[in-house]
């Protein structure tokens, strides 16, 4: 396998909120815990409580301030889903993406359920908008696939799919209502074991149900070295990202006000 450098889905994150509690066996070997916790008790650093869920309001705003357009991974390394986020607090972020409308957002979680829950009200209108995508990560049968199930009765500009870390084969998909699926191996010096069967069933049921594929690499204890290819070539589909217009100076003050006199 060739030495690929990791793929990138994003070009930006955007961290509202911090940490992150276990909820199913893909969490098990967490990196963004692990990493949490080596910095646990180091003052003014980040994550300095470990990987306890921390509100980051100071935030919140922050999307408003960037001028040029990015790809943002929201909540990276958390879970804006998680129970303990209150719903006012999740409204407040999906007002910044709609308010941020030159970025493209990309919200994943695992509490599939309480994500339908929070957006299929008053947050519709928002999360419909085509800038803004809505995921669930799968790991296996039992506690993945009825997240995909919630997903698709969930409003979104955008619904995709991350089976990673990849447990198990996963058998037959219901990929309807499915824009985009990304599959990815475990990585880290306990990395559980990913079988190229497993992923070629997604690649091909992906292009019987004319869904974009894209496959982030195999994972291990040797990531990069492992490399990205399936059947001696890479797969990098992204969705179709719609073209967005950075608005000028005034209209972007006009907006951090708008927000800024809600608080």
């Amino acid at each position: 396998m060739s030495n690929d450098p990791p793929f990138r889905w994003t070009d930006a994150k955007w961290n509202p909120v911090r940490g992150c509690k276990a909820v199913s066996p893909g969490c098990d070997h967490c990196w963004a815990a692990a990493f949490a916790h080596r910095w646990r008790g180091v003052e003014g650093h980040a994550y300095e409580q470990g990987f306890a869920l921390r509100l980051v309001p100071d935030k919140l705003l922050e999307p408003l301030s960037w001028t040029r357009s990015r790809t943002i991974e929201v909540a990276w390394m958390s879970d804006l889903f998680q129970e303990r986020v209150k719903p006012e607090y999740v409204a407040r972020v999906f007002t910044i993406m709609g308010l941020a409308d030159w970025h493209h957002y990309r919200l994943l979680t695992k509490r599939a359920a309480r994500m339908r829950e929070l957006v299929t009200g008053k947050l519709a209108r928002i999360a419909e908008r085509t800038h803004i995508g809505l995921g669930v990560s799968v790991e296996d049968r039992k506690h993945g696939l009825p997240r995909i199930d919630e997903l698709r009765r969930t409003p979104a500009g955008l619904r995709f799919v991350v089976f990673e870390p990849l447990l198990e084969d996963l058998g037959r998909l219901d990929l309807r209502g499915i824009d985009w699926v990304l599959v990815g191996g475990e990585s880290g010096p306990h990395a559980r074991p990913i079988e190229e069967d497993w992923v070629l069933s997604i690649r091909d049921q992906c292009a019987a149900a004319k869904v974009r594929f894209c496959f982030k690499g195999w994972g291990g204890l040797r990531r990069a070295e492992n490399g990205r290819e399936l059947g001696r070539r890479t797969y990098e589909t992204l969705p179709v990202a719609p073209k967005v217009t950075v608005p000028p100076a005034a209209e972007r003050r006009r907006r951090l006000q708008e927000v800024t006199h809600k608080r």
